[in-house]
């Protein structure tokens, strides 16, 4: 006869604090990031594909890493992965704060990469051991999503704020108090648990996983920038092979590092598509919009990170109320309205031009964040309740495997249409006299287009920041229109197959 479920106490909810930590410090980085991207472009004299990987490395590593990393807390114990990456987090920070060029910068971005995939299937495998009742885990699931979503808050106004006073490298310390913290309080209150029986470290199925996933997406983003096809094929051939390989010797393993019956379970399989999805298209826009903000609209970070903070605190808002909205509505209901919502969002900012561009761009993001926040709390709810306690790593690492793949992909491509596009739009508008380095950079990213213009002489300069920001404009209104057409058919599709699974 099974044993009742033990209700958690004081120290459960008082280590969901804890957890919430590093969840709230990656996205702190990522969303300070953004902001800095201007200045630091400029000081590095970044390129734009070197602009691309310094922000899209990080989700690369992290996703080839999540489930090896899930798999091997699974059997040595999440809070032993989970405070060893709290340091290496830390030291790669301080190497990514005093990079001395975009080369060290993207290699230090890397490490964070792999660092991060330590930290976040540890967090949600031990919210699944913390809080065993379906009711109380689906609250700490929402502070959980609540937390992620503090850290977009804190992070553009605690970067705009330290890059005021300080250089770019500055947003990178952010995390060194938060690490350090976790370390302190960690081990007095999380679990220490762990799947006794799940067999040694499979180092064959963690290069598999880990090679299919680089190489499949090293493919994707060599043909998202419009490269020669040969090279890009080949690529995403090899990582589909490698992958296919990684899925058969699961297969055929008695302790497999990924279950591969949870992905034939359409409760399981069509939140895991909405979250991956989601979470690309809000990465595209956010990535795209924060120079908008900075270049075309000419905020300063700071002023830029607080106009950004009405779709935030919507956000938490709505986080805090996850637990009435899940005993209301089905999940499949909220994971369809929250895909809708956001889709309109993401719509609106279509609309972002002229005098009220400010306006429409702040009323998109907030709808477009009221729509995030119920997909990512109904999808994690589900994806986490569906996994046993010893595997709850490698099914909470095969949901962040996906978010963070759709979050780096949500950069790379969105952010490479746009910048086609931008780049199109500037096309002749850069006098001949102009340096090819610095010609190059400004075709690259409006930050640098911004720069060139205040260098140049009188009216050549100003009639090349009109071209730029006009070309920027569009740029925005192509990929937003993309990023709607994506939520709004993923949303038909997740509706769909609820229609089948119930009928």
């Amino acid at each position: 006869m099974d044993q009742p479920k033990r209700a958690a106490g004081r120290r459960e909810w008082a280590g969901l604090a804890v957890l919430a930590l590093p969840t709230a410090l990656l996205a702190i980085n990522n969303s300070a990031l953004h902001l800095a991207l201007p200045t630091l472009s400029a000081d590095l004299a970044a390129t734009g594909p070197q602009l691309l990987w310094i922000v899209d490395v990080y989700g690369f590593v992290m996703a080839a890493l999540l489930i090896s990393m899930g798999s091997l807390g699974d059997r040595i114990g999440h809070r032993r992965l989970l405070l060893a990456g709290a340091v290496a987090f830390g030291a790669a920070s301080l190497l990514a704060a005093f990079a001395p060029s975009a080369e060290v910068l993207v290699l230090a971005r890397a490490l964070l990469g792999a660092a991060g995939a330590t930290l976040m299937p540890a967090t949600l495998a031990l919210l699944r051991v913390m809080f065993p009742l379906p009711v109380q885990r689906t609250v700490a699931i929402g502070w959980w999503v609540t937390s992620f979503t503090a850290g977009n808050v804190l992070g553009p106004v605690a970067g705009g704020l330290v890059l005021d006073l300080a250089d770019w490298g500055s947003v990178f310390l952010l995390g060194i108090p938060v690490m350090a913290l976790l370390l302190i309080t960690g081990p007095f209150l999380l679990p220490a648990h762990r799947d006794r029986a799940g067999g040694r470290p499979d180092f064959a199925s963690a290069l598999l996983s880990a090679g299919a996933v680089l190489v499949l997406v090293h493919g994707l983003k060599e043909l998202s920038a419009g490269n020669a096809q040969l090279v890009p094929g080949i690529a995403i051939a090899g990582g589909l092979v490698l992958g296919h390989a990684f899925i058969r010797r699961q297969r055929r393993l008695t302790h497999p590092m990924l279950d591969l019956g949870l992905l034939a379970d359409r409760a399981f399989a069509a939140p895991l598509i909405a979250v991956t999805l989601t979470v690309f298209t809000n990465a595209g826009t956010t990535f795209v919009l924060a120079q908008h903000l900075q270049g075309v609209l000419a905020l300063p970070p700071l002023e830029a990170a607080f106009w950004l903070l009405p779709s935030t605190v919507a956000g938490i808002a709505l986080s805090a109320c996850s637990a009435t909205f899940a005993r209301r509505f089905r999940p499949s209901v909220l994971l369809t309205t929250g895909l809708v919502i956001a889709a309109t969002g993401t719509g609106v900012l279509t609309q972002a031009d002229g005098p009220a561009a400010l306006a429409v761009l702040v009323t998109g993001t907030i709808v477009l964040r009221v729509g995030v926040v119920p997909v990512m709390i109904s999808s994690t709810d589900a994806i986490v309740g569906a996994a046993p306690p010893e595997r709850a790593g490698s099914a909470t690492a095969l949901q962040e495997t996906c978010g963070e793949l759709g979050l780096a992909l949500g950069v790379t491509v969105l952010g490479s249409i746009c910048t086609a596009v931008y780049r199109a739009g500037l096309s002749g508008a850069i006098p001949g006299s102009v340096a090819p380095e610095a010609a190059e950079a400004a075709r690259g990213g409006i930050g640098a287009a911004v720069e060139l213009a205040a260098r140049s002489p009188g009216e050549q300069g100003a009639e090349l920041l009109d071209q730029a920001r006009q070309a920027w404009t569009d740029a925005l209104h192509v990929s937003t229109a993309i990023g709607a057409v994506i939520l709004a058919a993923a949303a038909v599709g997740v509706w769909s197959v609820q229609r089948r699974r119930v009928g």
